[in-house]
């Protein structure tokens, strides 16, 4: 819970506040990017809410922090009930976010996509009432695709109360080592009917993208997308061999997605046909760079 004394002084004034406490993760960026920016090392309000759905917004963030930074000087708790019924935030076609990000993942997104022959969760967010509840309602889950280590969080809780099956690349396997599905191919492989694993090592060397009905691109660390530059983007550091990252990223070009849907980033949707331009011109740009 956020503490008014520990109120960064980046913040503006006004009922809305980020403390001392923020990790920086952009979880709030995301979700409220009218109202929050990275000022230093940390977020920070740069602009109050003024319309209904940027106060909706600022409550959506205040709940996803994964460290309970974001505070109010006065909370309505109308609108902080009704952001809390946003979550899992419907994205398209049975695609939600999960909100309630995990420190456990420093504050990594998770999906949940409602299926037919069983519904899938992807990366972990936290083990709250709420979404049990709201996955309970939409059926369970039956698969819990985890792209890579770093971003496993709560999901053996959420695995033991459901049922599910964990799902890793057996290079990052020593965090979950008791998963139920080891996957052990360099190559991608069908996983179930409109699922395929996309190992993307580089990143950690177990990395894997989700790739579902040519049109949802799941990728944990490994690829997202930039507000500010407009342009996909994948990890300069805190890579563990960058030239197998680069060849990983080269691996996308030969699918067709729509969505990015990131671990660490921002999700964006675009045309099939922009996002592999965007691709290849992010590939062209780190290509770049190596030859200078």
């Amino acid at each position: 819970m956020a503490d008014q004394n520990k109120r960064l002084d980046s913040n503006v004034p006004g009922n809305f506040y980020v403390d001392a406490t923020c990790i920086n993760c952009d979880t709030c960026r995301q979700l409220a990017p009218k109202s929050f920016e990275e000022i230093g090392e940390f977020s920070a309000v740069s602009r109050q809410p003024q319309s209904d759905d940027q106060v909706h917004q600022a409550y959506q963030a205040l709940l996803a922090c994964p460290v309970g930074s974001i505070g109010t000087e006065q909370s309505e708790k109308l609108r902080l009930k009704d952001a809390m019924a946003s979550f899992p935030l419907h994205l398209e076609d049975g695609v939600y976010y999960c909100g309630f990000n995990s420190e456990k993942s420093f504050g990594a997104n998770s999906f949940f996509i409602e299926h037919p022959s069983g519904n899938w969760l992807v990366d972990s967010p936290r083990y709250i009432k709420h979404l049990i509840d709201a996955f309970e309602q939409r059926g369970g889950i039956t698969y819990i695709f985890l792209t890579h280590e770093d971003d496993v969080a709560d999901a053996d809780k959420y695995a033991m109360h459901f049922g599910a099956k964990r799902i890793i690349h057996r290079a990052d396997a020593d965090a979950v080592p008791d998963a139920e599905w080891i996957v052990d191919e360099s190559g991608s492989i069908y996983l179930a009917d409109g699922f395929q694993a996309i190992p993307v090592p580089g990143h950690t060397p177990g990395s894997m993208a989700l790739h579902y009905k040519e049109k949802f691109l799941f990728t944990g660390d490994h690829l997202w997308w930039n507000p500010h530059m407009q342009s996909l983007g994948a990890p300069q550091r805190l890579v563990w061999r960058a030239k197998v990252l680069v060849a990983s990223l080269e691996k996308l070009l030969s699918y067709r997605f729509e969505w990015v849907l990131a671990g660490h980033g921002d999700r964006v949707k675009l045309s099939a046909e922009e996002m592999r331009d965007q691709l290849k011109a992010m590939l062209d740009r780190r290509n770049h760079v190596s030859a200078s």
